[in-house]
């Protein structure tokens, strides 16, 4: 069993393959949160020395032992008002004023098989690879109970966490707070790694050692956003790719989000993660239940590209529920960079023409073929076609797309409406607006309130005959604007803290019933690019467009943030356009493979505007992808270096049979020094070769007349390539790029 307890210590210990995760029950009740680290046996208890530091109150039944106090314990799940002054994880408010909570433990059961959550996002498991603990916590003066939920997946390494919130009283009461997880760490002297950023720009590590005090990453937009995704790392100082102890934290959450890490005056670190209250409140009517999104808690002490690789493992094998998870990816042209809107049936059919010639599989259509929808200020909302553009429909163009050998997919945005549209004209009422002011407009559309039902019901039909009545086999949903005046018609003063939750949650439920009534339809999620890639969306959706920035040297640090906690093979990329429509740069063509080669991979131009040479190249690349794409998908990625330089990383068969290694020089210097790489997720006990070097873009210095490199009859080792590294031949011209692939032999 991976879950245990021992009556004599009161602990309830958490076993994972190579982590233990530990809590206590107090002679008080309250529950003390003891060790997660590597794994041991034993009670670690004897860590914690109560004693008394002065203005820390203790429980009224140890009111005479000044050394005990919750203000400096560690606890599994805070409360609050209770004499623990540190961060709260829960915020109840009874019916007669009475607030806080003061937790104290009921009961607990160790059950087989993972829990469930009602309409949100959580992991499954697989053939009883999972435990579920499940603790029960009340607070007498309001009469909240609290089920500490945590499914144990052992031989992944990884612990889902949720909670459950029930009123057992007999009045209602108000949660105004009610995080996911709290995580103590009472020593340890940490770093915080959070991943910021905004619209063409997501995603950006940044680390920053903790300071005494409060830090907060957080999303008040409704959505997981541009500006602060919701995964989060604790690491020691010391912590490398491959060396050091980490925590990750992944909220599967699609929301308005927040995560706050504190160090307290006695040098202790609480971390509590969870919905974003601001704005957040629900009420909760006698015998009702609220759930509180699950999240992903991943312990290692081997570095951060080990609790990468977990979690990409756990979320294809454990988390997304798409049947397309691990199948080989259709090649896909998006029209969107070729057409923008200026497009008619005979416009897509020249582009699906060129695009069969390149050998592509999948033509998209994107924005701009429902309605009037000329620009993006009208129409949203009017999903039926615009015949003006597509004379006859949607059917004699996907019919002529399938005739040519091509798959035909197709672009919306369910969550919004325009006020130019038949459908505001006709349901004010389900926009989010505040009454009596204007407002707020993000590319002048709202923003339906999908926590009404009748709006989702509304959506589903449109939708689901949309897919049932047209051969369409690939759906790209966007959300090109964050809440703003969230008020819901539907609710009554009291709830209105509870719209933007629900909004999500209908959101949910719309994602899921299209998911699971049309599984051989491929699904993209997409927010104005990477908006909201969070696990939250990838449990139903296999990819995630990852940035509208489709500039391949700017996404080598989009896909390398992205990277941390997301698989490389959910990362929507493609090869753009140059010069870029968003920065003007020109990056050679074969480069930007590289780079697209490591997310989903398709194209984003028009290939009327191609030379010979230039289509000749894109045809050699769709091969190469077909070839690797089993290695993309299924590999384990390695982040290998990032600096002024160069960018370089590396996909790894997990038995370490190949690995492709990606190079792309990003500041060329006169007179180079070389560049040498650490390469890793090779075999140190087999031998290799370089099956294949391929260089791209690469400016020739005088009298060159190729790039040189490797012997590639030459065979290795893999203890010698792993502690020797590689260096590669000087790489001249503007954004040169190499792929080196390794084969056991």
């Amino acid at each position: 069993m991976s879950i245990l307890f021992d009556d004599t210590s009161k602990t309830i210990t958490l076993h994972t393959r190579r982590t233990t995760y530990q809590m206590q029950l107090a002679p008080t009740g309250h529950l003390l949160h003891l060790y997660y680290g590597a794994r041991s046996e034993g009670c670690f208890d004897y860590r914690l020395l109560p004693r008394d530091c002065g203005f820390s109150p203790n429980p009224y039944e140890l009111r005479n032992d000044r050394a005990w106090s919750l203000d400096t314990l560690p606890q599994e799940y805070s409360g609050a008002l209770c004499g623990d002054y540190r961060l709260v994880s829960v915020y109840p408010v009874a019916a007669n004023g009475a607030s806080g909570a003061d937790l104290r433990h009921a009961s607990h059961r160790i059950e087989p098989g993972k829990y469930t959550l009602d309409r949100l996002p959580a992991a499954f498991a697989r053939d009883g690879e999972a435990e579920t603990l499940t603790v029960t916590l009340r607070d007498a003066a309001t009469g909240l109970r609290v089920e500490l939920l945590y499914g144990v997946f052992a031989e992944a390494d990884v612990i889902a966490r949720a909670v459950r919130f029930t009123n057992d009283g007999d009045a209602p009461l108000r949660l105004e707070k009610a995080a996911s997880v709290c995580l103590d760490l009472p020593f340890g002297d940490w770093e915080l790694l959070h991943f910021h950023g905004r619209h063409c720009m997501e995603r950006q590590p940044q680390r920053t050692p903790l300071m005494t005090g409060i830090q907060t990453v957080r999303s008040t937009r409704g959505m997981s956003s541009h500006q602060h995704n919701p995964f989060v790392i604790l690491c020691d100082r010391e912590t490398t790719e491959e060396h050091g102890l980490c925590y990750g934290v992944m909220p599967l959450w699609s929301g308005s989000h927040q995560t706050e890490v504190e160090v307290d005056q006695m040098g202790a670190a609480r971390l509590v993660s969870g919905v974003c209250e601001e704005g957040f409140s629900w009420t909760l009517a006698p015998g009702e239940t609220f759930e509180a999104p699950e999240a992903l808690l991943v312990c290692t002490e081997d570095g951060l590209g080990d609790l990468s690789r977990r979690y990409h493992r756990f979320i294809f094998r454990n988390l997304c529920r798409s049947r397309f998870v691990g199948k080989p990816r259709p090649v896909l042209l998006n029209n969107w960079e070729a057409t923008y809107f200026d497009f008619d049936a005979d416009k897509l059919l020249a582009l699906a023409r060129e695009a069969k010639a390149l050998g592509v599989d999948l033509l998209v259509l994107d924005d701009g073929w429902f309605g009037n929808r000329c620009d993006d200020n009208r129409a949203l909302g009017d999903w039926f076609v615009n015949e003006a553009k597509l004379p006859g429909g949607l059917d004699p163009v996907i019919d002529a797309v399938n005739a040519l050998g091509l798959k035909f997919g197709i672009w919306i945005e369910p969550e919004m409406v325009s006020e130019d549209s038949d459908l505001f004209r006709a349901h004010p009422d389900w926009a989010l607006t505040v009454p009596n002011r204007a407002p707020t407009m993000g590319r002048n559309q709202l923003v339906l309130d999908m926590g009404r039902a009748e709006v989702v019901e509304y959506l589903y039909g449109v939708f689901s005959a949309l897919l049932r009545e047209h051969r369409i086999e690939y759906v790209k949903w966007d959300m090109n604007r964050s809440l703003s005046d969230v008020y819901s018609a539907a609710l009554p003063p009291e709830r209105q803290g509870e719209a933007a939750f629900r909004y999500v949650l209908g959101m949910y439920d719309l994602l899921r019933r299209l998911t699971e009534d049309f599984p051989d339809v491929r699904f993209e999620g997409c927010a104005g690019g990477g908006g909201r890639f969070d696990a939250g969306m990838l449990a139903f959706v296999p990819q995630i467009w990852c940035s509208d920035d489709s500039d391949a040297a700017e996404r080598l640090t989009i896909q390398r943030g992205t990277s941390y906690g997301y698989p490389a093979a959910s990362m929507g990329a493609h090869v753009s356009a140059c010069p870029n429509h968003q920065t003007g740069r020109t990056v050679p063509l074969g480069t930007r493979a590289v780079a697209a080669m490591s997310g989903t991979f398709g194209y984003e131009l028009d290939p009327a505007r191609l030379t010979d040479a230039e289509k000749d190249e894109i045809r050699a690349q769709i091969r190469r992808f077909r070839a690797l794409d089993a290695l993309l998908q299924g590999g384990d990625y390695h982040r290998l270096a990032a600096n002024e330089r160069f960018t370089a990383w590396a996909i790894a068969a997990p038995d370490g049979s190949e690995a492709l290694v990606s190079v792309v020089v990003t500041h060329t210097e006169a007179n180079p020094r070389p560049l040498h790489l650490r390469l890793r997720g090779l075999d140190p006990d087999a031998d290799y070769v370089l099956a294949e070097q391929a260089f791209f873009g690469c400016a020739l210095p005088p009298g060159a007349e190729s790039p040189g490199g490797a012997d590639p009859a030459r065979r290795y080792g893999g203890a010698q390539l792993l502690c020797g590294g590689w260096t590669l031949p000087a790489l001249y011209g503007d954004y040169p790029s190499v792929q080196l692939h390794f084969k056991r032999v």
